[in-house]
């Protein structure tokens, strides 16, 4: 949806709105919650004869939604990436591509298994900058891609599902910031050969940790939930792959305990329900904050591709070239008017803003297109608690404040 840009009637000081309050778990999740809390009975597999469960019934439905068989619902986002590392079978030593421009816990998990995070460069767009990334898999050997969707950007999909098949590697989806999200109608999560969501609190759906898996391969979901902790009991996955899948990977694989219990998936399920009226609220407050920036001088609007249904629970913008104390300084005013920015250049990791040469337990590696472009990105949390009309007063603080020190400069 495009809005039409338009100066809010009164722009205060001061904002005074909260970038990390979300809204309320609905009151349908609640009262499942409750029904969960009153039976005494969170594990996933303590169940009566006959009955399904929370968690199964989550991992169903959330299948359903994806268009796939198969789901698997974890503890964390980022106990999902590990698993599908493990269930593709990646050794220690092995080389894993990954996005220069992403959060911790993404070569964080390809470091926890012991293999060596390699990292590719990102484009003007913040997405995989796939010859790059062709380069790296001919130069390494890789066979996997850990592909970050970081903060909802998606490449273009249809090339690089084409150069990944002639390179023989095969793709772990990241979707931490884009569960909803489509590239030319697909789903994201549904291209590579695993998708891994997180529903941790400030993302699409809200448990406060919890992650989900999804893949089309019954061989690889069956070692994602033995390794996930199912003991004997893969018969209870009701939208896992039948026994046959089991026969021999039962022996076999390790138990990497990480299970989702019910009470989360009950909390998640009515949310579930939403997602796609959530998803274009966020996108009437992503489009409302861009259209009001855009044409302030000395700033830089991410373009958006028309192949891509994005969720825009957050937005990025450039300060292309900007000296550090510049942009330090626009933080500094944007802060000083209650709008939160946070800064991926900064030479020292702040919160969850690190960048690739933080993470020493990979290798490092020059990437001066990547530098470049961390330099200037300024990032912004867009929680459902903001009106239409806070977007509009928040992107007049950005664009007065960002003007003012373009022309100080």
């Amino acid at each position: 949806m495009t809005l039409t840009p338009r100066p809010p009637a009164f722009v205060p000081e001061k904002f005074t709105g909260n970038f990390t309050q979300q809204e309320p778990i609905p009151e349908d999740g609640i009262a499942a919650a409750l029904e969960v809390l009153r039976s005494g009975r969170l594990h996933r597999y303590n169940l009566l004869p006959g009955e399904e469960g929370q968690t199964a019934t989550l991992e169903r439905e959330f299948a359903a939604a994806m268009g796939v068989p198969y789901c698997l619902a974890v503890a964390s986002g980022g106990y999902a990436l590990a698993c599908a590392l493990r269930a593709l079978g990646v050794q220690h030593g092995d080389p894993v591509l990954t996005n220069a421009f992403t959060l911790a816990p993404v070569p964080g998990a390809i470091a926890s298994i012991g293999a060596v995070p390699v990292f590719v460069e990102v484009t003007e767009s913040l997405t995989l900058d796939i010859d790059d990334m062709a380069a790296q898999a001919r130069a390494t050997g890789a066979k996997v891609l850990m592909l970050s969707h970081m903060r909802g950007h998606l490449c273009d999909m249809d090339r690089l599902l084409a150069v990944c098949a002639d390179l023989g590697v095969q793709i772990i989806e990241d979707c931490a910031h884009t569960m909803g999200a489509r590239w030319n109608g697909r789903l994201s999560g549904t291209d590579g050969v695993i998708g891994c969501y997180s529903t941790q609190t400030y993302k699409h759906m809200n448990s406060g940790e919890g992650g989900l898996i999804v893949s089309r391969d019954p061989a690889i979901m069956a070692r994602a939930t033995m390794l996930s902790g199912s003991y004997m009991l893969y018969g209870r996955h009701t939208a896992g792959p039948g026994p046959e899948a089991y026969d021999q990977i039962r022996y076999d694989t390790p138990n990497v305990s990480g299970r989702m219990d019910h009470l989360r998936a009950a909390i998640l399920r009515p949310q579930l329900a939403r997602l796609l009226t959530q998803c274009d609220r966020w996108n009437d407050r992503y489009r409302t904050v861009e259209a009001g920036i855009t044409g302030t001088p000395g700033l830089t609007v991410v373009a958006r591709p028309e192949q891509e249904y994005f969720v825009g629970s957050s937005i990025q913008f450039l300060l292309l070239d900007w000296a550090a104390d510049r942009v330090t300084e626009v933080v500094r005013r944007c802060a000083a008017r209650g709008v939160e920015l946070k800064w991926f250049g900064a030479a020292e990791p702040v919160a969850f803003t690190s960048k690739h040469d933080s993470w020493r337990y990979a290798p490092p590696r020059a990437m001066p297109r990547t530098d470049r472009i961390l330099a200037g990105l300024l990032d912004m949390r867009l929680p459902l608690t903001f009106s239409i009309a806070d977007c509009e007063v928040i992107a007049a603080i950005i664009r007065a404040e960002v003007a003012a020190v373009y022309q100080a400069g």
